[in-house]
């Protein structure tokens, strides 16, 4: 059964963490919808990538979506750079109500605002692994870890694995 997967996504995001995610979830048959500040388009870090955002955070409620995907990239930090918390507070809703949360690399940074990661098993890249552990994380360098229902990985090299979850947590 096909699922709405919410893609929270602003610029400089790392380009394979979107396409290749999305690309996994839309061959299982899978609805992406990509949510930004504001509609338009975003770019990848290496500007080769453009994105067109479907819908504006304001726009729409995390109510009316099965599973959230963070890419990571810069794009997770500009995220919750929002004044008004509204990236950090749609992710909350999946993670409070334990709908599938696909992070990875640097998308895990999203994860610390929902303050609900005590107890929680997960990976990043490196940089981001201290603010995990300071939000109540436990931090493993492994190439995908599964959590209850977050699914994350390290860098591009662990996306076989990162879609293979992903997809997994799914069905």
């Amino acid at each position: 059964m096909a699922k709405k997967i919410a893609v929270v996504l602003d610029n400089y995001f790392e380009d394979v963490e979107y396409t290749s995610p999305v690309e996994a979830l839309k061959n299982e048959g899978h609805d992406i919808t990509v949510i930004g500040k504001e509609t338009g388009t975003v770019k990848g870090k290496s500007e080769d990538t453009e994105v067109t955002v479907d819908r504006a955070i304001n726009d729409i409620k995390p109510e009316d979506f099965d599973a959230l995907l963070i890419p990571g990239g810069f794009s997770p930090d500009m995220l919750r750079g929002d004044e008004e918390g509204r990236f950090g507070e749609f992710t909350k809703h999946f993670v409070q109500n334990e709908k599938p949360v696909f992070a990875i690399c640097h998308g895990p940074q999203l994860l610390i605002d929902t303050d609900l990661l005590k107890g929680k098993k997960l990976t990043s890249f490196l940089s981001v692994r201290k603010d995990l552990e300071n939000a109540g994380a436990t931090v493993v360098d492994e190439s995908v870890v599964v959590s209850d229902n977050i699914v994350t990985s390290r860098t591009p090299d662990d996306l076989e694995d990162f879609n293979r979850e992903s997809v997994n947590l799914l069905k």
